[in-house]
């Protein structure tokens, strides 16, 4: 608790720079989430927004994310709930599981923003201070990052439809200690803090003490430096906007264009790409090597990079971003009962069905049969043009341009335990309507 550290002798009044920062980025009446963790920083941001609020008549909640990695975590939440009790500010207590790896902190910081996602707010409020940026930044350029890792948080960031605000960064955290004591505000310390096998508490505890005595204003320095990498990094960024020629984020990248870059180009370009359709971005020997195999492979290869979550595949001579799905089941069978659209989530899309008349499957030649979605097996043809002879399933999907990692996933329809129709492909010529028959037309939606 608070009790458990000396009160600063340089107690000061209410902070105004922060209140300059939400007057700045917030409306009147909007929705605001504060991460509350329990810790000074978290606890004070709390009470600011607490105060600023009720003179704007913004919304505040508070919410406390349970990682369940400490042992005093379930005191921490009791704590939380009743600061929030006292302050009268609604409190959400979420529990996540974080996953044991390399990087303990890079995990629980997964977690929290997969949480920070479901929140319907106009803004996440974070209690991130000036001593973390200057502590992030130098973690980032231990890790050898490039210029976008060293770039300083900003003060506000929207990130897949969530706005993040961090109204302290100008503010140190003695300032925010001082300030916890003036108001006799409590606070948790968290007991991995002290901990310097972690990097962060190693530079804290060890390395910027003794950088303080020498260069006292390291953390404003330090602050402007990460400033002006942003710029560089937002620079950067409209670069690959160009070299991209207006190519659509959802659209592959045409290999030929990356080509005529050259390699620090097409790897800016690339970095580029993949960011802004939420892909992270791997470290700068992985991402070389991702132009190299794009740019020396066959054109008739199928080249497959992993990402994580996501695969850089190549196809038409572009590369593609493609999400990665679990193995589908041999047997996968599900009925159509009429429905105008039917999502299968399995596959990764919705099949459409539309009513028509004179054209699609023909109703009165399903005589009433159940029309099932299956997958594809092997072996399987199509005779889509009564005049052609039957043709093999493989060939057509060949014919029709469709990736070769959506092959897998096509519903094929089916009645009884015959192959009627792919959606993109065609309808068998036994089974296409004649002149005034009801029909039904089908489509695949990809999500």
């Amino acid at each position: 608790m608070a009790g458990s550290r000396k009160s600063p002798k340089n107690n000061v009044g209410l902070l105004i720079q922060p209140f300059q920062v939400l007057q700045h980025h917030l409306q009147r009446g909007s929705r605001i989430v504060v991460a509350l963790s329990g810790g000074v920083d978290s606890v004070v941001l709390c009470d600011l927004l607490r105060r600023y609020c009720q003179r704007r008549c913004c919304e505040l909640r508070a919410l406390h994310i349970n990682h369940q990695i400490s042992p005093n975590a379930t005191q921490w939440a009791r704590f939380c709930r009743a600061l929030c009790g006292a302050w009268k500010i609604p409190l959400t207590i979420v529990k996540v599981s974080v996953k044991s790896g390399d990087s303990l902190e890079a995990s629980a910081r997964a977690a929290r923003y997969r949480v920070f996602a479901q929140q319907h707010a106009d803004c996440i409020a974070l209690a991130h201070n000036r001593d973390d940026q200057a502590e992030t930044l130098l973690l980032q350029l231990l890790r050898g990052a490039g210029v976008r890792g060293l770039s300083a948080m900003p003060v506000t960031r929207t990130e897949a439809n969530v706005t993040f605000l961090r109204p302290l960064l100008d503010v140190t955290r003695d300032e925010i200690e001082a300030y916890a004591w003036k108001h006799k505000i409590e606070w948790i310390e968290d007991e991995s803090n002290s901990d310097i096998y972690f990097d962060r508490n190693f530079l804290r505890h060890k390395i910027l003490p003794v950088l303080a005595r020498r260069y006292p204003a390291y953390r404003t320095t330090l602050a402007r430096a990460g400033r002006n990498l942003a710029e560089s990094a937002q620079l950067l960024d409209e670069l690959a906007a160009i070299d991209l020629d207006g190519t659509n984020s959802e659209e592959g990248v045409a290999v030929a264009l990356l080509s005529r870059l050259g390699t620090a180009r097409a790897k800016n370009a690339l970095r580029y790409h993949l960011r802004r359709n939420g892909v992270m971005v791997p470290n700068a020997a992985r991402l070389e090597e991702c132009v190299r195999q794009a740019l020396t492979t066959r054109r008739d290869a199928r080249l497959s990079i992993d990402l994580d979550g996501n695969e850089l595949r190549y196809f038409a001579e572009k590369l593609f971003i493609v999400k990665k799905r679990g193995k589908l089941p041999v047997d996968y069978q599900k009925t159509w009962r009429g429905e105008t659209r039917m999502r299968l989530k399995e596959l990764g899309g919705t099949l459409t069905m539309r009513c028509v008349h004179g054209r699609g499957i023909s109703l009165a030649k399903l005589d009433g049969k159940s029309l099932t979605v299956r997958l594809r097996r092997g072996g399987e043809n199509l005779q889509p043009d009564a005049n052609r002879p039957r043709r093999s399933l493989k060939n057509l999907l060949q014919e029709t341009r469709i990736p070769p990692w959506q092959r897998a996933a096509m519903p094929l329809l089916y009645c009884g335990k015959i192959l009627i129709c792919v959606p993109g492909v065609g309808i068998d010529a036994a089974y296409q309507t004649t002149r005034g028959e009801s029909g039904v037309v089908p489509g695949w939606e990809v999500a």
